[in-house]
């Protein structure tokens, strides 16, 4: 039987002056690592500027790109790599002319994908007015100033709202791009693109790890035992007071030591791992969503559908569609 070639998913990255080139590798790095099991490229990337003129980059050397600005029309996702933190970023309707044209005419069926400070792009573009959105935690609280009609989220690696997505900054690039895989082709080969790259298929945690917090005085009242107890008992209706009964502390207590370690709240952390239980299932078996939902803590099937699709944009049904999806 031969073997049909699968059309190649064109992705595109554009180069802005200041980019910082640890993250403008990052596309072309990981999809260029994700094959077909026949060894078939599944990305086509390509790197574009703003009249295709050389890009002086963060450091001290200047990139030559092989494109301008037009390549941007032939792709299926359009990348917008990071630019140096203490650079001029765009406020509301400061983007240059070509750079707000380039966006603006992109076709509606683009996926477009910010890296770190590139959000502050899409933010004055307009594109995420009313959703989530994240960038570097170091410069959250001057994105939430300049554009308050975005809700942004310090804590996350990225926020995928479907046709736009964000994410953190430096190797978040790598979760971002792992994901767009899971997406476009299935955590099958998701994996093994993170197995070629020698890195995690999925990073536990967000960027609030990485948060400056004040070391606890008590060090020895430490909720990493109880997080792992009750990453052991999703399928329990699990409480705050639970929790901190089994961490032997006051609620109030245990809600104080866990946001200086962790960066959030417990609840807040309880729901997002069973929202990763809950995808972990989705793609490995073929249990009824209500049965996933028992299996992950939450009520019912509804409470699933509305968390998932608020956290991940998709609905079960098509979140298992296009990430338990194998090629042939």
């Amino acid at each position: 039987m031969s073997h049909i070639k699968p059309e190649r998913h064109r992705a595109v990255v554009l180069a802005l002056d200041g980019v910082k080139p640890f993250d403008l590798g990052i596309p072309a790095q990981v999809l260029g690592q994700a094959t077909d099991s026949h060894g078939e490229p599944l990305y086509d990337v390509s790197t574009c500027s703003l009249g295709g003129r050389p890009v002086r980059t963060c450091h001290d050397f200047t990139v030559i790109v092989a494109h301008d600005e037009t390549e941007l029309m032939r792709a299926d996702t359009v990348i917008i790599a990071t630019q140096d933190h203490t650079g001029e970023l765009p406020h509301p309707g400061g983007l240059a002319p070509a750079l707000a044209d380039a966006v603006a005419n992109l076709p509606t069926t683009t996926r477009i994908v910010s890296l770190c400070t590139s959000a502050f792009v899409l933010a004055a573009a307009g594109l995420l007015d009313r959703l989530s959105a994240t960038t570097h935690w170091g410069i959250s609280d001057e994105f939430a100033r300049r554009f308050p009609q975005v809700d942004v989220d310090p804590s996350v690696l990225f926020v995928d709202n479907g046709r736009v997505l964000t994410l953190a900054g430096a190797a978040a690039g790598i979760d971002l791009c792992l994901h767009l895989i899971r997406r476009d082709f299935g955590a099958q080969v998701a994996n093994e693109t993170a197995r070629r790259c020698v890195v995690a298929p999925w990073r536990e945690g967000g960027q609030a790890q990485f948060i400056h917090q004040p070391v606890p005085v008590d060090v020895g009242r430490s909720t990493a035992p109880t997080r792992e107890w009750s990453l052991e008992r999703l399928a329990e209706p699990l409480t705050l007071p639970d929790l901190a009964r089994h961490a032997r502390m006051s609620t109030r207590s245990f809600t104080r030591h866990f946001r200086r370690e962790v960066g959030q709240s417990p609840q807040r952390w309880l729901t997002r791992q069973r929202i990763d239980r809950a995808r972990q299932l989705l793609e490995s078996t073929d249990l009824t969503v209500s049965q996933i939902a028992n299996a992950a803590g939450f009520v019912d099937a509804v409470a699933l559908r509305r968390h998932l699709h608020r956290h991940i944009g998709l609905t079960p049904k098509a979140y298992r569609e296009a990430y338990s999806a194998s090629l042939c």
